[in-house]
């Protein structure tokens, strides 16, 4: 008996390690078949299959019951990991490196102050309406008949041909209904160097203040996104032109502008920080970094200075700055161990300079290197 679970167990990891994105669509495509369902791969899998970018990430349209598809699914492809969400209607089934997201097509209604709709049954049609962007609402058929077909009602693909992010619906309706889709829209924007078409860009701007019906974690979370796209500063450059940075990162707001007297002038702290964030998402792929990077000139609007025959000064920015970041952290809702990393690295963001000269000694290069 122990040899028979042995090799059941065996049989299974080798199945896992042979599925691909295609295979996992076919077993899922024969087991719609069986049981007389129609199902779709839809939202982002389509989308990023579309611009040729690998994915492990399915989301799965059934028109049916979504949730006892994807029981059925799971123990199709010889796994017992599924966790199911009964509010949401919803499901994931986790196989080697793939994790597949299994839901009932569905409508959405949106009452006015809250982002979680009221959800009921519905078509294929009616669920890539309810989606966010075009580009994430084509859908590829899964059944025999129509195996590898586009279902494009709403001309995702034209869009992704464009480099346009449009909304299915009335963008009025859509962040309005769901403002966490303003951030969403910068972030696609910015991670794939796309537009945001005009009407879809001014809707975004009229409803920027609805942002404050989502949660702080939501937020941080689509910011925390944006940090790890390969040019950040794309992302905030398009958060100041729709007037979100004053909302939602006041403080690297204030950082904008430069003020000339006397002659003198200094840079403006905005663009040298995100010019600091693009070049260490060149070298490193570390969130913790780069999130540092993009806070640690934040004590600079608040301790300017100009002083008579010398100009612009920032003494002392860098403790400043420290102190400020548990306040700013804490809003945020970021994890301590973030939260920490970025102080002290900002307290120490000037030392290497100072050190770059002439004549230091090692001892101060050992005290650096401690203290880090």
């Amino acid at each position: 008996m122990e040899k028979k679970n042995k090799s059941t167990s065996v049989r299974k990891k080798s199945f896992r390690r042979r599925l691909t994105a295609d295979s996992v669509l076919k077993e899922i495509g024969a087991l719609a078949d069986e049981l007389n369902l129609s199902v779709w791969a839809v939202g982002g899998f389509v989308r990023d299959r579309l611009l040729k970018r690998q994915v492990t990430d399915i989301d799965f349209a059934v028109v049916g019951d979504g949730i006892a598809f994807a029981r059925k699914a799971a123990k199709r492809l010889r796994t017992k990991t599924v966790v199911v969400f009964e509010r949401f209607g919803t499901a994931m089934v986790h196989v080697g490196n793939f994790k597949l997201e299994f839901v009932g097509t569905r409508k959405e209604e949106y009452l006015p102050h809250s982002r979680k709709p009221i959800v009921s049954e519905s078509t294929l049609d009616d669920d890539l309406r309810r989606r966010d962007f075009t580009i994430n609402a084509i859908a590829i058929g899964l059944n025999k008949e129509n195996f590898g077909e586009f279902y494009d009602p709403l001309g995702g693909r034209e869009d992704l041909a464009r480099k346009i992010i449009r909304t299915p619906l009335d963008p009025e309706v859509t962040f309005k209904d769901d403002p966490l889709r303003i951030l969403r829209a910068i972030r696609f924007a910015s991670r794939f160097n796309f537009k945001i078409e005009e009407k879809t860009f001014s809707a975004l701007k009229k409803n920027k203040n609805r942002l404050k019906i989502i949660s702080q974690e939501r937020i941080t979370d689509e910011l925390l996104k944006m940090l790890q796209h390969d040019k950040p500063s794309a992302a905030f450059y398009l958060m100041d032109e729709a007037g979100l940075l004053e909302i939602i990162l006041p403080e690297i707001a204030a950082m904008k502008g430069v003020e000339q007297r006397a002659g003198y002038h200094h840079k403006d702290v905005f663009r040298h920080t995100m010019m600091v964030v693009d070049n260490l998402a060149a070298v490193s792929k570390k969130l913790e970094l780069r999130f540092a990077a993009l806070f640690h000139d934040v004590g600079k609007p608040v301790t300017k200075k100009f002083i008579d025959g010398i100009g612009w000064t920032f003494h002392g920015h860098e403790e400043i700055g420290a102190r400020m970041l548990e306040r700013i952290c804490r809003r945020l809702k970021v994890s301590t161990n973030m939260m920490k990393y970025a102080q002290k690295l900002t307290r120490l963001h000037l030392r290497p300079i100072a050190l770059s000269e002439e004549g230091v000694t090692d001892s101060a290069i050992r005290r650096l290197i401690v203290q880090a």
